[in-house]
């Protein structure tokens, strides 16, 4: 897949983020370079690792993971014939004690998480290791038992240093030197004992210079009755340091002994950060594991967009399973790019091995290539309107996709004159569906609702808009067609509704009743009243054209096709052909068109059946009989529609 076309998903924002919870900068780099992948086996894989680490960090937010990429280096070092120093030794046990511990930890996890906690096994042990090397640092430092060597030249080390002391120290309160000295007491400069000597008294103090004062007034001088005692204290450093330094080779070679076992904590340990950090990101997106279709077909169930997270509203979709190719329309900062950008990032996501921000019972679909055209490309360098850098980005899309593409198009044609605009959309989407891709396409073209509605494949979905708020709800309805709403908006605002009308002919060739939709202050004005007449036989004809399409009747058993949801007949139908009905206890108004009979009513309840006792609470159905034995003092019924 293409990095352009996963930019504008949103997909490195997802990477970027989930790269934060790793520890180790080489898992970090990993999870930034993370791809979507064709191999199911791996995907599923990944998101059973995920699933069982999210059990582990609900039980236990602390998981012992080192940083590996210092020790790493430590083992180049190594094998190029350089000691590890003893600050670096530290670290090195820091990493072998985790290693101890996170076997301890995941292997009490087996039960809870089988899969990763497995992984330890081939954590070898490092305690004879450990040992050695506590025997021979201490705090950064080669210990001074180290060795017996070591231990004899650092205690005449110290021998020698407190003669040395003594004898400058006698010095400094002795009287022979007393009205040279600034001041009488012993200080040190780069290791070595010194008395601080006035300036004009230089020749006075027979010695080495070894620092001055700020001013200048003071010499810091080693005396030379110190130099053999010195010499001695020397010669024992150079002794210690090569004794440190044979020490340190030594626990290196030890170290790299075991290289290759090391190299194998090191990366389980690597492994169990990228786990746990793609567990920790997809626990605060609440993910869960889809299942993949075989037939193309995607399900999402209340998904939300991960950037939007809690403020997003919940898509549901499905389709693939008979049509391919999805077109949505809607108004303008509806939800319709949102939504196919939803479903192309989710899907990504997926192939990634990542699980997705949806409820249970999602499927989607492995596909080789996403395709994306969404916003402005237009290019300055190129000299490329916004259509010709779209109409390029379309052609290389036709030219690559095939029958495991997902090609996401949004506001297709736009940026041209309409009508050629209309025409170009409706031949894109025709060849993308004849080279077997899956299409998302959004659309403001009536044009080409229309050509989805009748074409075999193709299936419309509208997003919904609230006319009393003026605001879009982000719900996306299948099955229907969605308007621009820009009439609707207009009436809302007082624009009259005789213009909109004629606007409504200019375009779409028929009568648009507009008069009808204001309110009864509006109707009494002078320029509504020419109307009535007219709105009542409007209003007749849609109600005999009602007529037509009462194709249910109370308490039949009716599937919704575009959720394949069963539901129960309650009212309807009403002017545009909707009916009420009850779906797991709720209501909802579905248009006939999204219907499909199940079961007639007269097949399943006898003669004069009391529907009440489906559509109707305990309550209310009580409150009737009593009703209708005696009359009841303060008590109503109320409709429960």
């Amino acid at each position: 897949m293409q990095a352009g076309d996963l930019a504008m998903l949103g997909y490195n924002e997802v990477v970027q983020e989930l790269s934060k919870y790793a520890h180790t900068e080489r898992a970090k780099q990993a999870l930034l370079d993370l791809k979507p992948s064709m191999n199911k086996n791996w995907m599923v894989q990944s998101m059973n690792e995920i699933e069982e680490a999210i059990a582990i960090l609900q039980q236990s937010a602390s998981v012992p993971i080192h940083t590996v990429d210092e020790l790493t280096t430590m083992l180049k070092q190594a094998a190029k014939g350089i000691f590890i120093r003893a600050d670096q030794m530290e670290r090195v046990l820091s990493f072998l004690d985790h290693c101890r511990k996170l076997s301890s930890f995941m292997k009490k996890q087996e039960w809870r998480a089988p899969i990763i906690s497995s992984f330890v096994y081939s954590v070898e042990e490092f305690s004879e290791l450990e040992a050695q090397i506590n025997k021979a640092i201490r705090h950064g430092q080669v210990d001074d038992y180290a060795s017996k060597d070591l231990s004899y030249l650092r205690r005449q080390k110290g021998v020698l240093t407190d003669r040395l002391k003594g004898r400058i120290t006698q010095m400094a309160k002795g009287s022979k030197y007393a009205t040279f000295l600034q001041e009488r007491t012993v200080t040190e400069r780069s290791g070595h004992y010194v008395l601080a000597v006035k300036k004009e008294y230089r020749h006075k103090v027979k010695g080495t210079i070894l620092d001055q004062s700020a001013s200048g007034a003071t010499l810091f001088i080693e005396p030379a009755e110190l130099g053999g005692i010195q010499e001695e204290i020397n010669l024992l450093q150079l002794s210690e340091q090569a004794e440190v330094e044979r020490i340190l080779f030594e626990v290196t070679a030890a170290i790299m002994e075991r290289e290759h076992a090391i190299k194998t904590a090191i990366e389980v340990m690597y492994n169990y950060d990228l786990i746990f950090a793609k567990a920790k990101y997809c626990r605060e997106i609440n993910g869960t594991k889809p299942r993949f279709s075989d037939q193309h077909k995607i399900r999402l169930v209340d998904a939300r967009h991960p950037a939007l997270g809690a403020n997003a509203v919940p898509l549901s979709v499905t389709f693939g399973q008979h049509d391919h190719a999805l077109v949505i329309t809607g108004p303008n900062t509806g939800g319709k790019t949102v939504t196919i950008k939803t479903i192309g990032l989710l899907t990504v996501m997926a192939q990634s091995g990542l699980l997705i921000p949806a409820e249970h019972g999602s499927e989607l679909t492995i596909f080789q290539h996403v395709f994306v055209d969404i916003g402005d490309g237009q290019s300055i360098v190129d000299n490329l309107s916004t259509f010709s850098s779209r109409l390029v980005s379309i052609i290389d899309i036709l030219q690559q996709a095939n029958d495991h593409s997902l090609v996401l198009l949004d506001e297709l044609g736009s940026g041209t004159d309409p009508g050629e605009g209309m025409g170009l959309a409706i031949a894109i989407l025709k060849q993308l569906f004849n080279k077997g891709a899956t299409i998302l396409a959004t659309t403001h073209y009536s044009e080409v609702k229309s050509f989805a509605d009748q074409a075999e494949g193709f299936i419309n979905a509208a997003m919904a808009f609230d006319l009393d708020t003026l605001k879009p709800t982000y719900q996306l309805l299948l099955g229907e067609t969605g308007q621009s709403q820009a009439f609707e908006i207009a009436l809302k605002l007082g624009l009259h509704p005789a213009l909109i009308e004629q606007a409504h002919i200019l375009t779409y060739g028929d009568q648009g009743d507009y008069h009808s939709r204001c309110s009864e202050l509006e109707l009494k004005s002078e320029s509504f009243a020419r109307q009535v007449a007219t709105n009542r036989y409007a209003g007749k004809k849609k109600r005999k054209a009602a007529d037509q399409v009462a194709l249910f009747s109370q308490g039949d058993n009716v599937t919704i096709q575009a959720t394949d949801e069963t539901a129960i007949v309650y009212q309807g139908p009403d002017q545009l052909g909707n009916y009420i009905v009850q779906v797991k206890g709720e209501k909802l108004s579905i248009n006939h068109k999204r219907l499909k009979l199940t079961i007639a009513a007269e097949e399943l309840y006898p003669p004069g059946y009391d529907f009440d006792i489906i559509f109707k609470s305990k309550a209310y159905r009580k409150i009737k009989k009593d009703q209708g034995r005696k009359y009841l003092e303060d008590v109503w019924l109320e409709d429960e529609d």
